[in-house]
């Protein structure tokens, strides 16, 4: 019997190495590196699917060497997944032959809107969906719940992926789900399912399946307690979309963001609502994250920020209050809370107003997060307004970045962003002199600022 081979590999780079060690010296990562045991060598007589599982993850039967310009550049033409907010985060809807990674925290509902999406899919084309980790009568029984067409779907409860090949080849679906890949696994691999060599190698031949024979594939992910996908990061590049389905478990709403995207824009945003009968799109979400209460008190603002390819309202607020603590709280939520502490900082050199006797929290309403600094400038005034008790009217919108210096830079698609505050009923913005329209905005009385002096002042 031939002696079983390990490796140490680490879950975030994937770097190698002969041993265990605390910290990768690649990406500097503690307790990250694993073990991993390694397949056997294959013998001269191994079978093709074994040579070609070292083939690379595009998936050519016969490579040879070309000219940028003998490349065809024909379209695979795009077809719809029945929601709009999912196209949207897909690039326009989905490619054939791409292979997509859609993660999520347990219960943020990543099968329940792969179900609904293969449902509605199968009334116009072949699709086949492959349950590992729940049984084919608890999958009917959601459906049944949501009320979702079940005459069509083809459905496969299996974790073999060399069995799932196998049945595709005789299906040939068009669309094809695997939930999830952290329990498929390879017959030729001795590691456990869930491993990272597991893992890989999995995503790798499904990956490759699908450039060949032009099927779309959707692999649901897990995440960490951090909120980033688990296994190894390989796995995020050999892909072509990466999406992850984000929600508190207290929250209706769900984002659905793109991380990364080889058929279109990256970091766009798609807004879903958790009913009863599944997921629903949210097709205006600045109406929804705009519901603020009858009562208007200090330290709340409206900010406009861009997401993907469309701008988006949310409501800020902050509470500052005096601390009985040595050292001030200072918690964001939706926020980076280091982007927070670097403007207390400016407020205090720029604006003659110092914090360090007083806890500041800050909060993004809605449960959206907001990871432009184009909502810079909105925050440092509604700290101010709590800060004087002074209330903003509830007619402004802010969006501007701030400089170390105290200056306001521009943000991108300023015009855009004030036609949509302007369609929400807003009749007063405060941006950065770099935005100010060319021409006047009906409707819309615009203060543009140069530095935080005049944004204080302008209140």
């Amino acid at each position: 019997m031939a002696k079983t081979k390990t490796a140490y590999v680490c879950n975030d780079c994937g770097a190698d190495y002969a041993r265990w060690l605390g910290q990768c010296t690649e990406c500097k990562a503690w307790n990250t590196i694993t073990e991993v045991r390694l397949s056997a060598p294959q013998r001269s007589g191994s079978s093709a699917r074994g040579q070609a599982s070292r083939s690379g993850f595009a998936g050519a039967i016969q490579a040879q060497v070309q000219t940028l310009q003998d490349v065809s550049l024909e379209d695979l033409p795009r077809f719809s997944s029945s929601y709009a907010e999912f196209d949207r985060v897909l690039g326009g809807g989905i490619v054939p032959g791409s292979a997509i990674l859609i993660g999520g925290s347990p219960g943020a509902g990543k099968s329940t809107l792969l179900l609904q999406t293969m449902c509605k899919l199968a009334e116009s084309m072949k699709t086949l969906y492959v349950t590992g980790e729940e049984s084919l009568q608890q999958v009917a029984l959601r459906a049944q719940r949501l009320g979702l067409p079940t005459d069509q779907l083809r459905m496969l409860a299996e974790t073999s992926v060399e069995t799932i090949c196998q049945l595709a080849d005789v299906e040939k679906p068009r669309v094809m789900v695997i939930d999830s890949i952290q329990v498929m696994h390879l017959d030729d691999v001795a590691s456990a399912p869930g491993s990272v060599s597991q893992v890989r190698e999995s995503a790798a031949v499904l990956t490759r399946y699908a450039k060949q024979n032009g099927v779309a594939i959707f692999m649901v992910g897990h995440v960490t307690k951090d909120g980033s996908l688990a296994g190894p990061k390989v796995l995020e590049h050999c892909i072509d979309c990466s999406i992850l389905l984000e929600g508190s478990a207290d929250s209706r709403f769900r984002t659905l963001r793109g991380h990364k995207n080889r058929f279109g824009p990256a970091n766009e945003l798609g807004v879903f609502a958790m009913t009863g009968q599944g997921l629903r799109e949210v097709t205006n979400p600045s109406a929804i994250f705009l519901q603020r209460g009858e009562e208007h008190g200090s330290g709340s603002v409206v900010i406009v920020i861009w997401e993907g390819t469309r701008p988006l309202l949310v409501e800020l607020q902050a509470l500052v209050d005096g601390s009985q603590l040595a050292n001030p709280r200072r918690v964001a939520v939706g926020l980076d809370t280091s982007r927070l502490a670097l403007l207390l900082a400016v407020l205090h050199r720029h604006g003659g107003l110092h914090m360090s006797d007083q806890d500041v929290f800050v909060n993004i309403v809605g449960g959206v997060k907001v990871l432009e600094t184009g909502a810079d400038l909105a925050l440092l005034l509604a700290i101010v307004s709590s800060f004087k008790e002074q209330p903003l009217p509830r007619d402004l919108v802010v969006f501007g970045e701030v400089g170390l210096a105290g200056e306001i830079r521009p943000v991108q698609n300023g015009q855009a962003r004030l036609n949509e505050a302007v369609k929400h009923g807003f009749t007063r913005a405060i941006v950065p002199a770099g935005n100010k329209p060319q021409k006047a905005i009906p409707g819309m009385r615009v203060t543009a600022v140069k530095n935080l002096q005049e944004a204080l002042d302008a209140l």
